[in-house]
């Protein structure tokens, strides 16, 4: 079912995605209230100077932003913004990121991915959203080693704290979907990198010790394969499925229940670019870009991470005619050209 929309509620906008989709939404006219808790897990400027890009993209073309700085978990002020706004739209991509810091603090994923996604789940419900589409991970398919992964494989056995978390919002909003009514689509993203990433994150972290002469921690001797996916093609794919609600499967089989499809209003597609390369070549392709070889630190695997990830795309591309564009090539030099353009401000 196609949706009309016009007010797009946005959590997590001073994020590396959400900054980047609340800009689409605004380049095509659509009235955008973005929110974040702002905190300091990584660089807030960084998180402060994407929300300056998105609110001078707004200003030059006198579109509808509103930004609103606040935690999920602040459940009083959450309803209450729900309410003003009146979104038809509601795109949850607020959580507390990042596989390894879940192991040394996984309270601050409970209260963030739990419990700020429930009260996400709650004001969707309260105030009968159209459509609620939700940040999944990659993760979650933790010691799956059938490749590529599909969204029909079981997500049984994550290997963090995080995935976990984030398998629970896919159950979370399936019961929602059941219960209520409520249209739910979950995205898995895929490795997103490109301009205004997250420094939290693989490109950034070995770009900036490249480009500064310092060495660059490989883990599992390097013996890895990433999925990686430019921001554009995430932005594009969630952009739209915003406008194709799931609707029930009236086909499901309750005696051999597919992971993939529901007798509820819910659906979860994975994101990522369908072609994994090696972290090696990743690597390899940074440093032509910096004109700089690296220093390389080889290292054991680290607990909770996953040797290989690599998206089976088709489910997506048959609902919304997704395609990624951006080969790694193109994107690193994307990303570098950013970098190097930004690099003072780091």
């Amino acid at each position: 079912m196609n949706l009309n929309i016009e007010k797009v509620l946005i959590t997590g906008a001073a994020g590396f995605i959400g900054s980047m989709l609340s800009k689409k939404f605004l380049d095509n006219n659509f009235q955008v209230l973005g929110v974040d808790s702002i905190n300091d897990y990584y660089s807030i400027e960084l998180k402060k100077n994407r929300l300056k890009m998105v609110a001078k993209s707004a200003n030059s073309d006198k579109k509808i932003w509103h930004f609103s700085e606040i935690s999920l978990e602040d459940k009083d002020n959450l309803f209450q913004i729900f309410k003003n706004f009146e979104p038809d739209l509601v795109i949850n991509l607020a959580a507390q990121a990042g596989v390894r810091y879940s192991i040394e603090n996984p309270y601050a994923y409970a209260e963030s991915n739990l419990l700020g996604f429930l009260n996400i789940l709650e004001a969707c419900r309260i105030y009968n959203i159209k459509h609620l589409i939700y940040a999944s991970s990659s993760s979650v398919y933790g010691g799956n080693k059938c490749q590529p992964f599909k969204e029909s494989d079981t997500v049984d056995h994550p290997v963090s704290f995080y995935a976990a978390t984030k398998k629970s919002n896919e159950i979370m909003a399936h019961s929602y979907s059941h219960l209520y009514n409520l249209p739910s689509t979950g995205l898995r993203f895929f490795t997103v990198y490109g301009p205004w990433g997250r420094p939290d994150m693989a490109p950034m972290i070995f770009a900036k010790n490249i480009y500064e002469g310092k060495s660059i921690n490989i883990y599992n001797n390097g013996n890895m394969m990433r999925d990686f996916t430019y921001i554009d093609d995430v932005v594009e794919a969630i952009f739209r499925c915003s406008f194709k609600v799931p609707l029930a499967d009236k086909s499901f089989d309750f005696k051999n229940p597919d992971p993939s499809i529901s007798f509820a209003p819910h659906q979860i597609f994975n994101v990522g670019n369908g072609n994994p390369k090696s972290l090696m070549e990743f690597i390899e392709i940074l440093e032509n870009c910096l004109n700089k070889k690296s220093k390389k630190n080889f290292l054991p695997m680290q607990s909770g991470d996953v040797e290989e990830t690599f998206a089976d795309i088709n489910k997506l591309n048959n609902w919304i005619n997704y395609r990624p564009e951006i080969d790694l090539e193109t994107g690193v030099k994307k990303f570098v050209a950013w970098f190097l353009e930004s690099y003072d401000n780091f």
